[in-house]
C-alpha cells in the first residue's frame, strides 16, 4: 500500500513537471525547447546558385601553388545537405580525386580544431589544444612558414577570428589554443602577405597595451576592416580584420568568404615563386555544435562558393593544387529527409560536440592523385610539404 502511494505521488509529480516544461516561455536556450529544436533541424530551401564545371588547362606535373581549404566540422552529411539544398549540385563535384582522413589526435580519439589544424599544417599528431607544437610542447615548423622561407607568398583567410585554432595552426606556436593575444603577436614575427578574418580585439584591445594593427601598418601592411574595401586592394601586403571577434554566421555575414578568397588569390598570385593559401569555412563547425541544420547548410554553401573561386583560378592556371578537407566532423550529423526540387533538408544529430568519424579529402590539380584512399590527417601536411619541396 505504501509502495502504491509512493508510486502515485511520483507519477503525479512527473506529470506536473512535464506540464510545466511545456508551458510557454520555458527555457531561454533554443536547444531545450523541443518545438524550436525541431525547427532548427529543418532547412526549408532557398535560392539555388549555378555550379560551373572546370577543365584543367595546361596542367604541370608539380604544383607551384597550393590552396588548402578547410571546412571546419565538415563531414559527408554536411556536404550532402548543402548539395541537396542547391538542387543536387556543388562546386565540389569538380573533384575527381577523393580520399578520407583519420582525424584522431595524439591524446584523444576525438580531435579538437587545434590538434586537427596542427596535423594539417605541421604534419604531426599532437594533443588537443596544441597550436604548432608537438606533444612535448616543442615548436614544429608549419607549411606556411616553410613556404615563406622558400620565397613563396603566403596567406590565411577565415570566417572566424584569424587567431582561432585552425588559422592559428598555420601561424603560431603556443601550448594552448586560448592564448589569442600571443597568437596575434606571432603575426608580427612572420612575413605573411595576406590574412583576412575576424579578431580585431586580439590585435588592438590587448592586456599588454600593444596595438598590433599600428605595428602592422609600420611594417607596410594595409590594415582594412570592411570586406567592401578589402576586395579593392590590388597589390601589397594586406591585413583584413573584419570583426571584433568572429564574423557573424550566414546569412547575416553576407558575401565575405568568396571575395576574401578571390582577393587573397589575386594578391598572392602576383609572386613569381608561387604561393600557399589556407582558407577556412569556420562556422560550419559553429552551427553544427548547435545542431542547427539551416546554419550548417548555409555555411557549407558559402564555403562551396569559395571553393568555386579557387577552382576557377586553378583550372586556368594549371600549376595550382586545390585541397578541400576538414579538421574533424561536428555534431554526428545525418540526413533523414530532403528534396532536390525545393532544397529542403532534414538533419539529425548524435552530439553537440566533435565526433571521431573520418572526413573526406578532395583534390584538384597537379599532385591530386597523391591524396586518395584512407590516410592520416598528418599525411596531408607531409604530402603538401613534399610537393612544394
Amino acid at each position: 500500500m505504501k509502495y502504491c502511494q509512493r508510486y502515485s505521488i511520483s507519477l503525479i509529480f512527473s506529470i506536473l513537471v512535464i506540464c510545466c516544461l511545456n508551458l510557454p516561455g520555458y527555457g531561454q536556450e533554443e536547444y531545450k525547447d523541443p518545438k524550436n529544436k525541431a525547427l532548427s533541424e529543418v532547412y526549408t530551401g532557398g535560392p539555388f546558385y549555378q555550379v560551373q564545371y572546370f577543365v584543367l588547362q595546361n596542367a604541370k606535373r608539380k604544383p607551384k601553388n597550393i590552396i588548402l581549404m578547410i571546412g571546419d566540422g565538415m563531414g559527408l552529411a554536411q556536404i550532402y545537405s548543402a548539395m541537396t539544398a542547391n538542387g543536387g549540385h556543388l562546386f565540389l563535384e569538380n573533384f575527381k580525386n577523393c580520399g578520407f582522413s583519420k582525424t584522431y589526435s595524439s591524446d584523444n580519439y576525438i580531435t579538437d580544431s587545434a590538434a586537427g589544424g596542427t596535423a594539417l599544417s605541421c604534419g604531426i599528431k599532437t594533443y588537443n589544444g596544441a597550436i604548432g607544437v608537438d606533444p612535448n610542447k616543442n615548436s614544429v615548423p608549419n607549411i606556411r612558414e616553410m613556404a615563406e622561407k622558400k620565397g613563396l607568398k603566403t596567406g590565411l583567410v577565415s570566417t572566424s577570428a584569424i587567431t582561432h585554432a585552425t588559422p592559428a595552426s598555420f601561424m603560431a606556436h603556443v601550448s594552448s589554443r586560448g592564448s589569442y593575444e600571443d597568437i596575434a603577436a606571432d603575426f608580427l614575427k612572420s612575413n605573411i602577405d595576406v590574412f583576412i578574418g575576424g579578431g580585431v580585439k586580439n590585435f588592438e584591445e590587448r592586456k599588454d597595451g600593444r596595438n598590433l594593427s599600428r605595428e602592422l601598418k609600420d611594417k607596410g601592411y594595409q590594415v582594412i576592416y570592411k570586406i567592401s574595401d578589402i576586395q579593392n586592394v590590388k597589390s601589397g601586403k594586406l591585413a583584413g580584420l573584419t570583426a571584433q571577434e568572429h564574423n557573424v554566421p550566414m546569412p547575416e555575414r553576407g558575401e565575405m568568404l568568396v571575395p576574401a578568397t578571390q582577393t587573397a588569390i589575386d594578391l598572392l598570385s602576383q609572386g613569381k615563386k608561387g604561393f600557399f593559401l589556407m582558407v577556412e569555412g569556420s562556422e560550419i563547425d559553429f552551427l553544427a555544435h548547435e545542431n542547427k541544420t539551416p546554419g550548417v547548410v548555409l555555411e557549407t554553401l558559402d564555403f562551396d562558393r569559395a571553393i568555386g573561386a579557387a577552382l576557377k583560378f586553378a583550372a586556368s592556371d594549371g600549376e595550382t593544387l586545390v585541397i578541400v578537407t576538414a579538421d574533424h566532423e561536428t555534431g554526428g550529423m545525418t540526413i533523414n529527409g530532403g528534396d532536390y526540387k525545393t532544397g529542403n533538408v532534414v538533419g539529425k544529430y548524435t552530439s553537440g560536440e566533435h565526433t571521431g568519424i573520418a572526413v573526406p579529402v578532395f583534390t584538384f590539380g597537379p599532385g591530386a592523385d597523391q591524396f586518395t584512399g584512407f590516410m592520416e590527417n598528418t599525411d596531408i601536411g607531409k604530402k603538401m610539404m613534399k610537393l612544394l619541396r
